[in-house]
Order: C-alpha cells, then sequence, then structure tokens
C-alpha cells in the first residue's frame, strides 16, 4: 500500500505520531490534470448556481421593468438606467438584460451559456414580442433585435454592439414589404452583416469598408444613403462571400443562432484587450463582468421624418447650461458615433422636426433632475416617433464637472458635500495643462471641431502603436482618420488627438475628454493617409515625425511647435476649492526648491513648504564647481573656504523662499545625497585623462587635478549608496556643512525680520537612525542659532528642528527621537524602500511583472502600502505624539499627491501632506473627500 493511501485510512486526529512525507514535485501531465479538474469544478458550480431558481433576465417595456436605476451591479448602468426609464414612463423600446452574473458564469464555464440559462432567452424574446406585437424571424413583419454591452461602470465604446440582429434572405423580404421600402430594409440588412462579421466573427471590418467605398467610386456617390437597390445587393452578396471567405462557414440565417452569438461575443468583448486596457487605466475591477441588453430595434434611416442622435443635458467641454449634441437625419446611431458622417448640431432638429425637438428637451430635461447629474443620452426618430435608447451620467471635462457641480449646488440639485465627491481628485491634473499663448504668432493650416479642450504640440504619429513606441520619448499627437476602440492604448499616451472625420461626441472626442486630452475632431480639410504615413492639407503635406500643434479649445491645427501659458484658475474652481477647504483636516503644503516653484505652489492653494530639497541648489552652474572645490578639499580649512563662498548663494536662494511664501512655513532639509553624486562621472573624467595624456606637458597641472577627481571619485565609490555616507551621517562626519546651511538659513531669516517679513523656518535633518544622530546636528543648529542672533542683534529668532523619518528604526523608536525634534515628517519614498527591500532604481525591471501577476496589488512608490510601511508611520506618528503630544507630523514624499495615500494619512491623524506644486489642488480636494468620507463612516455606525 501506498504512504499516500495509508495516511488516507487513518482516522481523524490518528496523525500526531504521523512522519511527514515530502510531496514530490508535480510533473507537467500531473498539472495539467489537476488545472483540468479546477476547472471541471468551476463548472460545475456554474452550472449548480445555473440550475437553481436564480433570475438572470430581466424585462423592459414601455411603463413597466423588472429592474430599477439602483441595480447596476447586476443589470450595467444601461440596464438599470433603461429599466428607470421605463418605470418613469419615458418611451422606451421594449426588451430584456442579461445580468452580469451570467457574463461571470460564461467565463466559469470556459465560454458556455448553461443550458438552463439559455432555455431562459427563448422565454424573454416572447415576452418582448407580446409588448411589440411583432415576431422574432417573422417573414412579414420581423422583430429586429440589438444587442449592447452594459458594465456597472461606464466604458464607452470599449465593448461590442451589433444591430439589426434577426435579419435573414426571408425576413429582409418581410422588412421591405411591411415598411414599403426596399432599400431601407437591405440598407439594414448589410449594416448588420459587416456588423456581425466584424463583432462574432473577428473579420477586419475594413474588408466590408473597401467593399462599399469601392462600390460609391463606381457610383460616384459620396453618401451610402445614396446607393439604390441594386448597389446595396451587390454590396450584401460580396458580405457574405467574405464571411464565407474568412471564417469557412455561411453566414447564419436562423435569428436564433445570430442571437446566441451575439449575446456570446458580447460577453467576450469583456476581455478584450482594448476593455482590459480601459479597466486598467480606470481602476475598473476586472470580476464586474458587463450584462448584455436585447432591445427591440426602432430605426432611425427610414427617411428624412426619421433619425438619430446622441447629446448631453449640457455642454460636457465647458459646462455651460445648453442643450449639446447632434443627429442625423435618415442615419442609425453607429453612423453617428463611428464619424462615418459629419453630424449636425442638435439645435437644427428644431427646425427639421419641432415636435420631436421639443418633446426630446422635455425627457432629457426630467432625466437630468431625476439623476440629479449631467446626462449622456442616446435617441432615435422613426418617422416622426421619439424613443430614448439609452441615459447615463456623461463623461465631461474636468473644468466642466466643476462648473456643473458648483451650479447644480447653486440650484439646489445636489449639496456642497456632494459636489465635493463628484470630482476624481486626479482628474484636477488635466486643468494645470498649458494652453495656446495668446502672444504667439502661428500660421492655422486648418480647422476641426473643438473636441476636448486643452492645447499640445508634438510629433504626428499615424497609428496608435507607433505612439506608444515614440511618445514615451518625445511629445506625440495621434492622427487618425478616426480612432477607434483599439487606439486606445495610443491615445493613452499621446498628448493630443487629431481626427478627420467625426463630430463632437466621436469616439474620440468622448475617449479624449475622459483622458484629459486635447483633442480636434472632424477636420474634415485634411487628408489623412496612415499607409504612407502623412497628412495633407491643400498642397501642404505634414509627414511622420513632423512638429504641430492642436488646440482643443477652438479646433485650431497649427504647423510646427507654439508656446503655451500656464492655466488661471478662478471662478468656479476657486470656489469649489474653498468648499474643500472648509472641509478637509489635513494641511496641504509643497515640495519645492526655487521660488518660480514656490510661486506656483502658492498660487495653487499650497499652506507651505513641507520639502525644500537643499542639494538641488548646489547643481546650479554657477555652484557645481564650488562644490566640487568642497568635495575634493584637503583640508577642513580648504573645505571651509569653499562652504564660506557657497554660503551667499544659499543665503540669496533661502530669502527669496521666504519672501514668495510670506510668512508660512518652509520646512528646508539639509544636505542628503552622497558627495559622489555631485562630481563628473568616472568614465568623463578617465577620458579626459586619456586626451591630456596624448598632449604636451604643459597640461601637467590639469592632469594632476583630474587623477585627483579621479582618487576621490574611488574613495567615495559606495557598493550601496542610498544606504552609505549621505544625509545626517555627511553633517556629522563634516559638521561644518550643516554649519554653513544653518548660518544660510537664518541669516536669511534674520534679515528678512530685520525688513518687516514674516518668517517661519524649519530645518529638518535627514536620514536619522538613532537619537544620537538627531542629537548631534541639532546641537551643531542651536549652536550656529545663537552665534546669528548674537551677531545680528537679534533678541529671539522662533525655529523649528525636526527630522525626516524614513529609515525603519526611527519609526521604530518614535518616541526617543521626539524627546528632541520638535516635528516628523516622513519621507515615504526612502521609507518604502527600506521597508520593502525595494531599490527605487532597479524595482522597474520587476514591479510591472509583480503587479500583473498579483503578487502585488499596486506600485508601493505610487500609493502607501497601508498593511507595511503604513504600520511605520502610524506607529511612529503615535509613539511621537505619546512623547512630545504638540509634535508636527505629516509626510512629504511623492505619496503625498496620492489620493488614496492621503485618505490614509487623514485616517491616521497626520497634520499635514507635502506635494509637488501640481498636486497640491489634488490633494486638497482628496483631503476634503477623506473628512467626508469619515463621517459618512461615522454617520453610519
Amino acid at each position: 500500500m501506498s504512504a499516500k493511501k495509508k495516511v488516507s485510512g487513518k482516522k481523524s486526529g490518528a496523525g500526531r505520531g504521523r512522519k511527514k512525507t515530502v510531496s514530490k514535485p508535480r510533473t507537467a501531465k500531473k498539472a495539467s490534470k489537476i488545472k483540468r479538474a479546477r476547472r471541471a469544478k468551476t463548472a460545475r458550480a456554474a452550472e449548480h448556481r445555473a440550475s437553481s431558481s436564480h433570475k438572470y433576465y430581466y424585462f423592459f417595456g414601455p411603463g413597466k421593468a423588472e429592474g430599477d436605476a439602483s441595480m447596476k451591479d447586476l443589470l450595467g448602468g444601461k440596464g438599470a438606467n433603461l429599466a428607470e426609464m421605463c418605470n418613469a414612463g419615458i418611451p422606451v423600446p421594449a426588451g430584456f438584460t442579461i445580468t452580469t452574473e451570467v457574463c461571470n458564469i460564461y467565463y466559469e464555464k470556459n465560454l458556455e451559456v448553461p443550458k438552463a440559462i439559455d432555455k431562459e432567452l427563448e422565454k424573454y424574446v416572447a415576452v418582448v414580442e407580446k409588448a411589440t406585437g411583432k415576431k422574432f424571424g417573422d417573414s412579414e413583419d420581423p422583430l429586429l433585435f440589438s444587442v449592447r454591452s452594459g458594465a456597472k461602470f461606464s466604458m464607452p465604446g470599449m465593448m461590442d454592439t451589433i444591430l439589426n440582429l434577426g435579419l435573414n434572405e426571408k425576413t429582409v423580404e418581410g422588412l421591405g414589404k411591411k415598411t414599403g421600402n426596399q432599400r431601407f430594409a437591405l440598407d439594414n440588412y448589410r449594416r448588420f452583416i459587416s456588423m456581425f462579421g466584424n463583432v462574432v466573427l473577428s473579420i477586419d471590418k475594413d474588408l466590408f469598408e473597401s467593399v462599399i467605398t469601392k462600390k460609391k467610386s463606381e457610383r460616384r456617390v459620396r453618401q451610402d444613403s445614396s446607393l439604390q437597390v441594386n448597389d446595396l445587393k451587390d454590396i450584401i452578396k460580396k458580405y457574405k462571400q467574405i464571411i464565407r471567405r474568412k471564417s469557412g462557414e455561411a453566414f447564419p440565417d436562423d435569428p436564433f443562432d445570430q442571437l446566441r452569438m451575439a449575446r456570446d461575443a458580447v460577453f467576450r468583448s469583456w476581455n478584450t484587450p482594448r476593455a482590459i486596457s480601459y479597466r486598467r487605466m480606470n481602476n475598473i475591477p476586472s470580476d464586474l463582468g458587463t450584462a448584455v441588453n436585447i432591445q427591440a430595434m426602432v430605426f432611425g434611416n427610414m427617411g428624412n421624418k426619421s433619425g438619430t442622435g446622441v447629446g448631453f443635458t449640457r455642454n460636457p467641454s465647458t459646462g455651460d447650461k445648453e442643450f449639446y449634441g447632434e443627429y442625423l437625419v435618415n442615419a442609425q446611431g453607429e453612423d453617428v458615433v463611428a464619424g462615418l458622417r459629419t453630424p449636425q448640431p442638435i439645435e437644427q432638429l428644431a427646425d427639421e422636426m419641432p415636435q420631436v425637438y421639443k418633446q426630446l428637451k422635455t425627457i432629457t430635461s426630467r432625466l437630468e433632475t431625476h439623476y440629479r447629474d449631467l446626462q449622456d443620452f442616446e435617441f432615435t426618430v422613426q418617422e416622426g416617433e421619439l424613443y430614448m435608447l439609452q441615459t447615463r451620467n456623461g463623461k465631461r471635462t474636468v473644468q466642466a464637472a466643476i462648473k456643473i457641480a458648483v451650479d447644480m449646488v447653486k440650484e439646489k440639485l445636489i449639496a456642497k458635500e456632494e459636489a465635493i465627491m463628484r470630482i476624481e481628485p486626479k482628474q484636477l491634473d488635466q486643468m494645470l495643462h498649458p494652453s495656446i499663448d495668446p502672444k504667439a504668432s502661428f500660421e492655422v493650416i486648418a480647422r476641426g471641431l473643438p473636441a476636448s479642450p486643452g492645447a499640445a504640440s508634438g510629433k504626428v504619429y499615424f497609428t496608435a502603436d507607433d505612439v506608444v513606441r515614440h511618445g514615451n520619448n518625445h511629445p506625440a499627437i495621434l492622427v487618425r482618420e478616426e480612432t477607434n476602440p483599439d487606439d486606445i492604448e495610443g491615445m493613452n499616451v499621446a498628448v493630443g488627438i487629431l481626427t478627420a472625420r467625426g463630430g463632437m461626441t466621436s469616439h474620440a472626442a468622448v475617449v479624449a475628454r475622459g483622458m484629459g486630452k486635447c483633442c480636434v475632431s472632424g477636420a474634415e480639410a485634411i487628408r489623412v493617409n496612415a499607409a504612407k504615413k502623412r497628412f495633407q492639407v491643400g498642397k501642404l503635406v505634414i509627414k511622420e515625425g513632423e512638429t504641430i500643434t492642436i488646440n482643443g479649445s477652438n479646433g485650431d491645427i497649427i504647423l510646427g511647435e507654439v508656446p503655451t501659458i500656464e492655466p488661471e484658475l478662478s471662478g468656479e474652481f476657486a470656489e469649489f476649492m474653498d468648499w474643500a477647504d472648509g472641509i478637509r483636516k489635513l494641511g496641504v503644503r509643497t515640495n519645492a526648491d526655487t521660488p518660480r516653484d514656490a510661486q506656483k505652489a502658492i498660487k495653487f492653494g499650497a499652506e507651505g513648504i513641507g520639502l525644500c530639497r537643499t542639494e538641488h541648489m548646489f547643481f546650479a552652474e554657477d555652484r557645481i564647481p564650488i562644490v566640487r572645490e568642497m568635495i575634493l578639499a584637503d583640508s577642513t580649512e580648504e573645505r571651509q573656504a569653499a562652504l564660506d563662498r557657497l554660503l551667499n548663494f544659499q543665503k540669496k536662494d533661502f530669502k527669496k523662499i521666504f519672501d514668495v511664501m510670506g510668512g508660512l512655513p518652509v520646512t528646508i532639509r539639509t544636505l542628503d545625497p552622497p558627495l559622489h553624486e555631485f562630481l563628473p562621472r568616472r568614465a568623463e573624467i578617465e577620458e579626459k585623462i586619456e586626451t591630456l595624456d596624448r598632449k604636451s606637458d604643459e597640461y601637467e597641472e590639469d592632469l594632476e587635478r583630474l587623477k585627483k577627481v579621479l582618487r576621490r571619485i574611488d574613495e567615495l565609490s559606495e557598493l550601496n549608496p542610498m544606504l552609505g555616507h549621505r544625509g545626517c551621517r555627511l553633517g556629522i562626519v563634516y559638521p561644518e556643512i550643516t554649519e554653513m546651511q544653518t548660518r544660510a538659513i537664518l541669516e536669511a531669516t534674520c534679515e528678512l525680520l530685520k525688513d518687516k517679513k514674516q518668517v517661519r523656518p524649519e530645518i529638518m535633518i535627514p536620514l536619522v537612525g538613532h537619537v544620537n544622530e538627531f542629537k548631534n546636528q541639532k546641537e551643531v543648529i542651536d549652536r550656529i542659532a545663537n552665534e546669528v542672533l548674537h551677531r545680528k542683534k537679534i533678541k529671539k529668532l522662533e525655529y523649528l528642528v525636526g527630522t525626516m523619518i524614513e529609515i525603519p528604526r526611527a519609526a521604530l523608536t518614535a518616541d526617543e527621537v521626539a524627546t528632541e525634534a520638535q516635528f516628523f515628517s516622513f519621507g515615504t519614498n526612502d521609507l518604502t524602500q527600506m521597508a520593502m527591500g525595494f531599490s527605487r532604481d532597479d524595482a522597474g525591471k520587476f514591479l510591472n511583472y509583480y503587479i500583473s501577476e498579483g503578487i502585488l496589488p499596486f506600485d508601493p512608490f505610487v500609493k502607501i502600502d497601508e498593511t507595511g510601511v503604513g504600520q511605520l508611520i502610524q506607529m511612529g506618528k503615535e509613539k511621537g505624539k505619546q512623547a512630545r503630544p504638540d509634535l508636527k507630523v505629516g509626510i512629504c514624499g511623492e505619496h503625498g499627491g496620492n489620493p488614496e495615500s492621503i485618505h490614509f494619512c487623514h485616517r491616521i491623524g497626520l497634520d499635514y501632506v507635502s506635494c509637488s506644486p501640481y498636486r497640491v489642488p489634488i490633494a486638497r480636494l482628496a483631503a476634503a473627500q477623506a473628512a467626508l468620507t469619515e463621517n459618512d463612516s461615522a454617520e453610519r455606525e
């Protein structure tokens, strides 16, 4: 009997004295068998759920629906809102939603819908047949369906849609007879075949497009609507030939086969590369799944009394309260969204169909009031009758989002607190980008539609892949005839997007606004030739790699690079941020090393400087030679002489920064990096030595100097410089460095005080791991402070001395350090590095893999690792406050501008966060949201 059988034969608890066995490594065959067994187990669990009495289908129709807006987890955003509109009595074509649970079961069952669930499909088709009075697959008056995706969170253009489903050779004939319009029926059929071929059968849509383009060329017409019956019959024939050739099978004629295949295709679209990329970029969980909405077709392409359009209840670019959108007469929805024809502004609908326009405005106003937010809606007019196909909270620029939130508070639709919670803090970054300098002269070569505001200059590329390839090296602008969802990665990397076709609600426009990229769409004067990698305006040809500028605020396309200016933040933004400041408890400071950075931060609302890195001042062209003299000095006297020369530079720097900050606290970190960073690279010196060696003796002095530099580089070389001779260790070994910097800080302070200006200096000692290190440096600072007071004849000088907590030991012994330090600032970059054992310089080689494989949930250098590094911060703060209750505690690493990390800092009771100037508004808003979230949690408890 095998050891395994012996063990399994023992009674429970009988193995107390059992010998431990070492399991043998799995063979590939055995591992594969286990994997198949696990898949089978998962599939059986899915089958069990499917066979239970669970509800997977939800009907919606005129005046009645089985769901409502609260059921987005189950019905997806689209399905929940369709149900809500039906319940509100809004005209919506009948249909049903297959829940997101079925999507997840489909994946658990290895891309199959269990029979028990599939069986219900025909039952719900019959319910829609009863509601519409039509029969699915009927040869005389066929019911046709649209099949659309619908996740909980809006993912515009990322998943798939099929229209006109149910057409075949018999039903297309019946549709033509019923409507008395054979051309209309054939047009729907050719649209359906191409959509089905592309979405369901994964056939390149360009193959279908080339057929219709060729036919229009033969007929010498520009619009699809100009093609006649015989043209469409020929196109349909060729489409079916493409499908047989590419798929190996005939186009499916059975309507229920079509429906099941389309349903499964929508489920598969949840995991297409573009959908996965979009979810990753927008932090949407991958396990939510998509619902499928199967809805009776209504037709906007039945003639001049029919049409289709999309719109917004307010302007999604500016936030202005105006009816905003586009429509096309005698068209289907894909024509508007895909940019196949340039649509008309929605105001013109008031002239063409006045009653429809009035009804549409009434309905959409009701929807906005009901949802208390900007609505993005789709509609179709079939022979003068209006149908609403969708409503959802609309994507908008951050400028528009803030204006809408502020306006809705004033309109008493929402409270200030809700307005604050509606804006994603990271979105504010979109407001802080440049616009065209009005004083600049430039040549506008063409104009398009101002689809997403802002301005950008960059080199043009004509495919998303090329933008991804080059966009990290220099700014890139994606130029396309029209974008499609597969361009998502390129759009993400590009600084701007330009398209020749499409309107204000095209794919390019909607995605660009959501990303905060400037975009010009529908620039019909440009001719894009992606194959030859160029576009043309008249006789002017712009080739790949050449630079243009686009202005998404007015639609200008400009030759070459144009100067830009920084944005002015006022009006609704200032009012909105004032609300946030009134709610938040965390202070917000900035990391600034120059007066320019400090001025920028003040403009963005910073309440002080949390980190001023003095070493950055040393790298200036007029200072680095003196710094190197100090490093190369053979004696303390020589080193002091160089430091004396640096003193005036440092003092001038500090005076300028103090002056800009106008009495707000300024935390200045003493010298932190290892000295070798200020010396030239070894290879550079060796090359110079080699060159001088070949020359005459007159260069002997230069040669000796270079050899001295080389020796010093070797002396300062460290195997692990980040843990080497840096931070407070430099000041301890070379106290004259700390003395010079302290003198510069406090002399600058005294001189400004004599000018009746307020100054609040805070001196921060870096890399302290032991309280004795801090004591050593504090003694130096206090001694120099007394000297400066005496010499400047100042009676009292207020300053603080604190430390940067970036070594785990400092956090663990924070109670000891706090007996001496007056403030702590957690340097979360180095603290993360040391706590996790990750080198910031080298972790990039594996971190992305760790994240993609689920080993780490996120990059710990971007967001605080709360369970690890966060414990050190919380422990350090609590122990420090116990020893010194008035201890001021903040963070000054890059995490200070990360919204999730700011929530953590609020929860553990820090006093402030400090971040780069451009992230100050983000931190202010995130801090307010953290306070509101805490209040909500307290109320629920």
